[in-house]
């Protein structure tokens, strides 16, 4: 049966990418809950906690419905990346946040045992698995930005981050890019951006550890404008990502 590529990944004819592949769903910054242990270190902290630094609103629930339409492996956490940022490396000087950087050493431990940890070697073994099977892996990660950032308005309303030394991902976010415009051309579509995709978080280490060929790790980023722009606006964006990326991988 003959063989093509999609992505640098070879499928046979009569196939598609959907069904060759294990698509991997993670959301780091789904939630700001902070454990009832921690709580007394966050007294003061509310409004932090509730603003965009406290979690990536409308995250989860995108990365939810994604995981529902690719039948994908799902990884969420809904504890505040204030107590640590899962998407994060060890060693990053935001890997703690302005709360908890300064406690002592062996609390930090204990909150990287208990829910750093234990995030990232879900994943990470999830992946090695599938990779191991004979599967190739697509890993999107949900998140969400914030409109403006110290006073500068941030010019997109979906972000794509991907690594362009890699082929398979800067060609699979130039479709999907391409096809959000085309679905809906009113909108500010836009490849890393408002992050470079290559920076310092779980798709980046993961990369470090897969190669090309078996491995694809992007980063998807919403504006938050739409996540409080009312339900149906943002039903209908939600909606619109998933179709963009089903005309991709279908």
């Amino acid at each position: 049966m003959p063989i093509y590529e999609i992505f640098g990944l070879k499928i046979r004819q009569g196939e598609n990418l959907i069904s060759t592949t294990h698509f991997v769903i993670t959301c780091e910054h789904g939630g700001n809950r902070i454990p009832r242990q921690y709580q007394t270190l966050f007294c003061g902290y509310e409004p932090l906690l509730r603003s965009h630094r406290g979690y990536d609103r409308g995250a989860l629930r995108m990365a939810k419905e994604l995981a529902l339409a690719l039948s994908a492996s799902l990884f969420v956490t809904t504890t505040s990346r204030l107590l640590v940022d899962l998407n994060r490396s060890i060693g990053h000087p935001r890997l703690f946040s302005q709360v908890t950087k300064h406690v002592p050493v062996t609390i930090r431990r204990e909150i990287l045992t208990h829910y750093y940890l234990p995030y990232r070697h879900q994943v990470e073994q999830t992946i090695a698995e599938a990779i191991r099977s004979g599967s190739r892996v697509i890993h999107i990660s949900s998140h969400s930005f914030t409109p403006v950032l110290k006073g500068q308005m941030r010019h997109a309303d979906i972000g794509l981050l991907y690594d362009p030394a890699r082929p398979g991902e800067r060609v699979l976010c130039h479709r999907w890019q391409a096809s959000l415009k085309t679905m809906a051309p009113d909108l500010t579509i836009r490849r890393n951006y408002p992050y470079a995709g290559k920076a310092d978080g779980l798709t980046t280490a993961l990369r470090r550890q897969f190669p090309a060929e078996a491995y694809l790790g992007l980063e998807l980023e919403i504006n938050q404008k739409h996540v409080v722009s009312g339900r149906r606006h943002w039903q209908a964006l939600r909606h619109l990502v998933l179709a963009a990326l089903h005309d991709v991988v279908g």
